[in-house]
């Protein structure tokens, strides 16, 4: 019996020092932020000294807008690493030192503490009843019934009762919400009262009012367990909302060295709630918020179906014109960079990725929790062109000058508009989209007025005759390009033999004038060399047939 006691006794303090829960905050700092096109992760590292046994070390200032799915910590040192996790804190305002303030005072301070402790209660349980029902709604919108995924998409049945229910609960929700924000309304402002009375209350003693505790604080506490005095390290990352970056390029061109540099630039922002001082920066091309879940093939139905009009434009002869492309508007800013000094672009390296790319910059920036748009230069290259003329005399008969940039496959560009400089004059913005392109890029630089470009309808050879119950008509156009410049230029003459997916209404191509014709588009192109001084002259020509009594009318 007295072995077994002593042997207790023996394991009692290592027992007790394992059960003890010191608590410590750690000073920590922000060392490398990862900015996604939406959201940033966010790379903490902190020292600590802990004792032997179980130590909690909380880390303060992170971002409100934490994922805590995300959270990732390390700890080195001789220890073992317990638990991680995500905390709001709030913090409890200080016990007022009641000595020396008069007796009913005293009895008033009480009371409105207890009040206010009880009141504090009832808005946490109105909060989480909120909390509950935003989850509730949450889990409703998301449901695959409601957004038309699985069998509900192949039954009206099905969908009927889905948008039933959806509406019934939706409509439940949205009251009790209303009810509850109502009620947080009404305590809040009792709360603020007792607050304004218990504040008037406790400055009778000027010297010993207390400090209003700030709102609540975002935190990480890390249990770590230890042996003896460790003396280590904590690395801590995280995914948190409220970044973005928004590429933008600069291309600046040279007809003389044949040469186009084009400046890669990021425009970011972060409103995450904590400061990013002296970080490091990496951009990646990755959403972390985009959905990662493969789609999945249900049945494809078909039947019979009342099709309405056809979408088209009709033209002022009769003719369906297929939908034009409109160059997409995009916002961007016209930034001046100074590119004689080194720039940031030194300091970028390009990180390849499976499903993304990554550009990190070892340049420490400092970007505060403010919204602000921060530019950082990511990349400056030099690229070769080539520099044709280009001219649609059917649809404007000016001849364009476009730089042909090779190779833009390598250089892992995103979607994003871009600034054009030609011989140091700004022309204007495009919009480079690599996921619509092949590996050349083309840009307009502007009309050339020493290159002159013109179409007409040679009416002489224009026929119109009837067959049977047809009419067939031929047309004829010549284009003629003279170049009044001082050397030999590459022009490209671009034009069209019009297309039909109507079985009654028949194209011939009579005459393509030895240019590249595609049967498919119907689109002519001739590539030339065109002296000085010289005119060059081009002629095509076809022929319609489609039933006399319809109308069709070409341009």
């Amino acid at each position: 019996m007295k072995r077994v006691v002593i042997v207790l006794l023996a394991i009692l303090p290592s027992f007790l020092s394992l059960a003890a829960n010191d608590k410590e905050i750690v000073k920590s700092t922000v060392s490398e932020v990862t900015v996604y096109t939406s959201g940033a992760q966010i790379y903490r590292k902190a020292n600590f000294n802990v004792k032997p046994g179980i130590t909690e070390l909380i880390i303060e200032g992170v971002s409100p807008n934490i994922d805590p799915k995300s959270l990732q910590v390390k700890a080195f040192g001789n220890v073992v690493l317990i638990d991680s996790k995500y905390q709001v804190y709030y913090p409890e305002p200080e016990k007022v030192k009641l000595e020396g303030l008069p007796l009913k005072i005293r009895k008033d301070i009480n009371l409105l503490q207890d009040s206010i402790s009880n009141i504090q209660f009832d808005i946490k349980e109105i909060q989480d009843e909120i909390d509950v029902l935003n989850a509730s709604k949450t889990i409703l919108t998301n449901n695959g019934a409601i957004r038309g995924q699985g069998k509900v998409n192949d039954s009206i049945q099905l969908l009927k009762q889905a948008l039933d229910y959806y509406q019934l609960k939706m409509n439940e929700i949205n009251k009790k919400l209303q009810s509850l924000n109502k009620r947080m309304k009404s305590k809040n402002t009792t709360l603020q009262g007792m607050n304004t009375r218990l504040t008037d209350l406790q400055n009778y003693q000027s010297s010993n009012t207390p400090k209003v505790p700030e709102g609540p604080i975002h935190r990480i506490v890390v249990t770590l367990q230890s042996k003896e005095v460790v003396a280590g390290r904590l690395a801590v990352s995280y995914l948190a909302s409220g970044a973005s970056w928004v590429p933008t390029y600069d291309i600046r061109s040279e007809i003389t060295s044949g040469k186009v540099n084009l400046a890669y630039k990021a425009n970011i922002q972060q409103n995450t709630g904590e400061s990013w001082n002296d970080v490091q920066l990496t951009l990646s091309t990755n959403d972390p918020y985009q959905n990662k879940i493969k789609p999945d093939l249900h049945p494809w139905y078909v039947d019979y179906y009342n099709f309405g009009a056809i979408n088209g434009r009709m033209n002022s002869y009769g003719l369906t014109a297929a939908p034009s492309v409109q160059a997409e508007k995009k916002e961007t800013q016209s930034l001046a960079y100074d590119m004689e000094s080194e720039t940031a672009a030194n300091f970028t390296t390009v990180i390849n990725r499976v499903l993304s790319a990554e550009y990190k910059i070892d340049l420490p920036y400092t970007i505060e929790s403010n919204d602000e748009s921060h530019l950082v230069l990511v990349r400056n290259v030099d690229l070769t062109a080539n520099y044709r003329y280009y001219t649609v005399p059917k649809i404007d008969p000016g001849v364009f000058l476009v730089a042909e940039v090779l190779k833009l496959e390598d250089l892992q560009l995103v979607p994003a508009s871009a600034n054009i400089f030609f011989d140091g004059t700004y022309i204007g913005e495009t919009y480079i989209d690599p996921t619509t392109m092949n590996d050349t890029l083309k840009l307009s630089l502007g009309k050339d007025p020493n290159i002159v470009a013109k179409r007409i309808l040679l009416k002489k050879d224009y026929k119109e005759k009837v067959i049977g119950n047809d009419i067939e008509r031929t047309y004829a156009y010549e284009i003629s390009v003279k170049n009044l410049k001082a050397n030999t230029v590459e022009l490209v003459i671009e034009d069209q033999i019009p297309v039909t997916s109507n079985g009654e209404i028949v194209i011939e191509a009579i005459n393509t004038g030895k240019a590249d014709y595609d049967k498919t588009t119907g689109k002519l192109t001739w590539a030339i060399d065109l002296k000085t001084k010289v005119t060059d002259k081009f002629t095509y020509s076809f022929k319609i047939k489609y039933p006399k009594d319809r109308n069709v009318i070409l341009q």
